[in-house]
């Protein structure tokens, strides 16, 4: 026979393309809509959707290393006073509302449509395959690499092959009856709820991202300090940082009230290498709703307090000492227990005092709190325990503007003293105010008295416990989406755990009869990915309906692979 003209023999030189343009192929331009069809099966591809959760956890790591807006915006204003370079480019970059950025949010919004187009189609392949009949026996079972057989005597075909079916029933599997090339077999599977498993493990994913996005759209986080014997009240005005979802209403707001009555610390005393060090924080408060009877709470560091559909957490502490400033006259022109916000571990506090009237001059005050108060060799104070050994509290006074006037929000944390002028303290060749608790002092150019309140006047001389109220910082959250995260993590693992575990499998038994009258019995089986129990199970499929059947122990899977 002749070949054709253009035939390439395995061993001859490739075939050169024909010269006539005519000849050859070309591949059809996608175009527009070709093109948008590649970018969707791209973009839904499993590939892709883990990619894109890779990428979801690699952009949340800014969230941890530097402090969200949303959950401490303190911590915000203080690394930008300490980073004053670094700290406007990454906020330029949105790395302090990270969860909240157009790039995380780019990235949350493409997984979620590559999760959803990924389950949908696969839902609907997996509903027409479980509809679907169990495929046709093949010819030649021997060949698969799960197969044994076993000889019958006294049996028909159609009578073992419907006990397979039973058997195989009753085991789990779909079965389907099949007749042809002079043998009857029975079709089984089982193993879908693998695939069901995938696919509600997917769906859960998608859950997940749906509660988080739109969920906390209705919930809120707001911070609030609060010092021993205070009361903070939920409404909007009573936070000092407050930070709602997208589709928050301030009117949703719990009505109750939370009093803390002691705030108590346990100090390490024992090792020596961790003298000082805090072990233990327990916050007693007091909880009141409208209508009823008010309950003792306690809040620790890992044990928020959830009360009234919000979780309340103990996020930080320090010292508030009470300072009271007379004028000239002795009338009270402030008294407050101020927040002093720790500098190190040892509780080095700094704090500020504003007086905006009742004097000559509007007065404002820098001071520093030391806990056990020590010099060291250059004369200035520190702390060298953070409990109440030696409290000293120390004042720099300043007199001017406040930079109040004008209505414009300050810090409480905050002095801005370039239009005031220092009278103790610094350059002034006055020495700054000292007082320990339950002392007063003057202030300069007459203008009146502060004190150093103390809070157990009763206490003995020389013990200084409970002279200095302590205050606690709060972080109160409201997130109306936790049960459903909850719901949806609980069917994250029980999906992944039943995908993992279930095998997918096909079984057949045929039946062939011999011209001597015996029936021949073939199991074979076939599994889809990896599973090493599925020669075991083909050989217990024939073990049991050899044992229905009464074949001979001996005879029992006479022939393997």
């Amino acid at each position: 026979m002749s070949r054709p003209s253009d035939y390439v023999d395995s061993g001859s030189a490739k075939r050169q393309p024909a010269d006539d343009d005519n000849n050859s192929i070309e591949q059809p331009k996608l175009g527009f809509v070709g093109w948008i069809r590649f970018a969707w099966r791209q973009l839904t591809s499993m590939r892709t959707a883990l990619f894109l959760l890779l990428m979801l956890a690699i952009a949340a790591v800014p969230g941890s290393l530097v402090p969200q807006r949303s959950s401490d915006p303190n911590g915000v204003t203080q690394y930008f006073r300490d980073n004053p370079s670094l700290a406007p480019v990454l906020d330029n970059m949105q790395f302090f509302d990270v969860y909240g950025s157009a790039w995380f949010s780019a990235i949350y919004l493409l997984l979620f449509i590559s999760l959803i187009g990924c389950v949908i189609p696969r839902t609907k392949h997996h509903f027409q395959a479980m509809r679907a009949r169990p495929p046709r026996t093949p010819a030649r079972l021997n060949r698969l690499d799960s197969y044994t057989e076993q000889t019958v005597e006294g049996a028909d075909a159609a009578s073992a092959i419907s006990s397979a079916r039973t058997l195989l029933k009753k085991s789990g599997y779909r079965v389907e009856m099949y007749e042809g090339g002079g043998s009857l077999s029975v079709s089984a599977e089982r193993g879908y709820l693998r695939e069901t498993g995938n696919l509600v493990f997917h769906s859960a994913l998608v859950g997940i991202l749906l509660a988080i996005g739109v969920g906390g759209g209705f919930g809120y986080a707001g911070q609030r300090v609060v010092v021993e014997g205070q009361t903070f009240v939920n409404t909007l005005l009573d936070y000092n940082s407050f930070n709602p979802g997208r589709f928050f209403n301030p009117d949703t707001l719990s009505p109750y009230a939370l009093t803390v009555d002691d705030f108590a610390v346990e100090y390490e005393k024992q090792n020596l290498d961790a003298y000082g060090q805090a072990i233990d924080y327990t916050a007693k408060v007091t909880t009141r709703s409208p209508g009823q009877e008010p309950e003792k709470q306690t809040i620790k560091v890992n044990e928020p307090l959830r009360y009234d559909n919000t979780d309340v957490y103990l996020l930080g502490n320090g010292y508030a000492p009470k300072i009271t400033v007379r004028d000239p006259q002795g009338k009270a022109v402030f008294t407050d227990s101020v927040p002093f916000l720790p500098q190190d571990a040892n509780l080095t506090s700094i704090g500020v005092v504003k007086v905006p009237d009742g004097l000559s001059d509007q007065l404002g005050m820098i001071g520093f709190f030391y806990p056990t108060a020590v010099k060291n060799a250059s004369g200035a104070y520190t702390s060298t325990y953070p409990d109440l050994v030696y409290p000293l509290l120390t004042l720099n006074v300043y007199k001017g503007d406040l930079g109040i006037n004008e209505g414009a929000p300050k810090s409480v944390y905050e002095l801005v003293t370039d239009g005031m002028t220092q009278l103790t303290g610094g350059k002034t060749d006055v020495d700054s105010i000292e007082l320990q608790p339950g002392q007063t002092a003057d202030l300069p150019n007459g203008m009146g008295t502060v004190t150093f309140e103390n809070s157990s006047p009763q206490q003995a001389a020389g013990n200084f416990d409970n002279t200095v109220p302590r205050f606690v910082s709060l972080d109160v959250h409201h997130d109306p989406s936790q049960g459903f995260v909850l719901l949806f993590a609980i069917l994250v693992m029980l999906g992944l755990l039943t995908s993992l575990f279930v095998p997918r499998r096909r079984v057949w038994v045929k039946a062939v009869e011999k011209e001597d009258g015996s029936v021949t019995l073939q199991y074979a089986g076939l599994a889809r990915g990896e599973d090493p129990g599925l020669r075991q199970a083909v050989d217990a499929i024939a073990y049991r309906h050899g044992t229905i059947l009464g074949v001979p122990r001996d005879l029992r899977g006479t022939v393997k692979k």
